[in-house]
């Protein structure tokens, strides 16, 4: 007898996606960074993505268990990033250089995990490209940082926005179309 498993997938879209929409408000200046964005990067972007990692690795989903986990973990990392400095002295504030090179190292795993989505559906892939391209305009961001680079950052804020409700709408429509047949278009792609 098999059990039936949950989609764990919108749990962990869901998760990337509401808390990159509110980091990607954050970068364009619509608010400061805060406490309620960096609880969101440890909580829902974080913890129920790596969850979601969980899930998708009983269910036998490679691409799902590493997607989900990874991001998971970047959030967690990236909380650490802005947190470690003011917990300990020791711990200096990462320069522009480093994160520049800390996002290019994302855009490039976001690049290669792309080609993973090429046989699932449009609107997944439309969330792994518009991530690849977050990452990279957050390096170059990071490369501009004097000047030039706060203006750069609040267009990057909204392509970040853009990228997350992209994941909020593919987590919902899982969750619609699973319960009311398939309502909400998301380009599924045939298999052979």
């Amino acid at each position: 007898m098999s059990e039936k498993l949950a989609n764990p997938a919108p749990l962990g879209l869901l998760g990337f996606g509401l808390t990159t929409v509110l980091l990607n408000l954050a970068n364009a200046n619509l608010f400061p960074l805060n406490s309620m964005v960096l609880a969101m990067g440890l909580a829902y972007g974080g913890l129920a993505q790596i969850i979601a990692g969980a899930m998708e690795f009983k269910r036998g989903n490679t691409f799902g268990m590493v997607a989900f986990s990874s991001y998971g973990f970047f959030w967690w990392s990236l909380v650490a990033l802005v947190l470690l400095p003011n917990v300990f002295s020791s711990a200096a504030k990462t320069n522009p250089t480093g994160m520049a090179a800390y996002f290019f190292m994302w855009g490039l795993f976001t690049f290669v995990m792309f080609f993973g989505t090429l046989k699932s559906s449009r609107a997944l892939q439309f969330v792994f490209g518009s991530l690849w391209i977050l990452f990279f305009l957050l390096t170059a961001t990071q490369l501009l940082h004097a000047g030039a680079g706060s203006a750069f950052l609040d267009v990057t804020g909204y392509e970040g926005v853009v990228c997350g409700l992209s994941a909020v709408y593919l987590g919902l429509a899982e969750v619609v179309n699973e319960a009311y047949r398939k309502i909400l278009p998301i380009g599924q792609i045939k298999q052979d």
